[in-house]
């Protein structure tokens, strides 16, 4: 240790009599660390490195990452283009009959679904308050694979199309907020719908609460309340409720109305995609 010392000299340091020596680093860890910084101003001269305002320097041999990316989904719609054409351009309900062609539609609808729709509908479909669940067989557009497409196509109370058509547009009254019924009216036909698919909060109120659904609900959601798919009203009688079947939330559908939207897919996805959407959603167990 004497000749090390002599020979090295100390840091300074001293612990219990116990001193550091100023032992240099192996030359090989030297060339080593030299080489890595050399090769790291090399990479930030070749390739995307240094922040800018904007983006970063785009290095000297224009490599990017995207780019590359691009080529990839590019190549992979290559080799899928003929099937994608036909895809696009089979009558819609004989994609199913197609084993090939049902089986791509499948996973291209997955994916498109994952990506689009899961946020709302959630990843296995099965809906939440609010967003319908598309396992059960409860449609308010209809449930058949042309329906289907056309909901996401043109999507849930959105503006018109190119032509000026309005299409999958209702609105229901706001009965209690516009001051259309009575508190006592509201009450009474919240507690006839209620008892159309279990038990009403108040017995006494549903024969009333039958002759105010009959004078200001009949006419879109039918005389049985069984809905009507041409406007989207609704099915009362089947105990599937969208934002709740409790006295508290049909009493907020009825006083204040509900308006949920869905978007229109038309401008955002191929006609390929929402047919492979249209097809995985419709064959998820709840499609007619």
């Amino acid at each position: 240790m004497s000749d090390l010392k002599e020979q090295h000299g100390t840091t300074g340091h001293s612990w219990d009599g116990i001193e550091e020596l100023n032992t240099p680093l192996p030359r090989w860890w030297l060339w080593t660390f030299y080489v890595t910084i050399v090769w790291g101003i090399i990479y930030t001269i070749l390739y995307p490195a240094w922040p800018l305002v904007n983006q970063a320097t785009s290095g000297v041999l224009g490599y990017s990452t995207r780019a590359e990316v691009a080529a990839e989904i590019e190549a992979v719609n290559q080799s899928n283009a003929a099937i994608t054409e036909r895809l696009a351009s089979v009558e819609l309900t004989e994609i199913s009959a197609d084993a090939e062609l049902n089986s791509f539609a499948q996973n291209a609808g997955a994916a498109v679904f994952l990506t689009w729709c899961a946020q709302c509908h959630g990843s296995g479909a099965a809906g939440a308050k609010g967003y319908p669940n598309l396992l059960d067989d409860d449609w308010l557009w209809g449930g058949d694979i042309e329906a289907i497409h056309e909901t996401i196509t043109v999507g849930i109370r959105q503006p018109a199309d190119a032509e000026g058509d309005w299409l999958r547009q209702s609105e229901m009254p706001k009965f209690g907020a516009d001051d259309l019924l009575e508190d006592a009216d509201i009450d009474a036909v919240v507690n006839y719908v209620m008892s159309l698919s279990g038990t009403p909060q108040d017995a006494a109120l549903v024969e009333a609460g039958a002759t105010v659904f009959q004078e200001n609900c009949a006419s879109c959601h039918g005389e049985e309340a069984m809905g009507d798919r041409d406007q989207g009203a609704p099915n009362l009688a089947d105990a599937i409720w969208l934002y709740g079947g409790d006295y508290a939330s049909i009493h907020e559908s009825v006083y204040n109305a509900r308006y949920g939207q869905m978007p229109a897919w038309d401008n955002r996805l191929t006609e390929a995609q929402i047919r492979a959407v249209a097809t995985y959603v419709h064959q998820l167990g709840g499609g007619e």
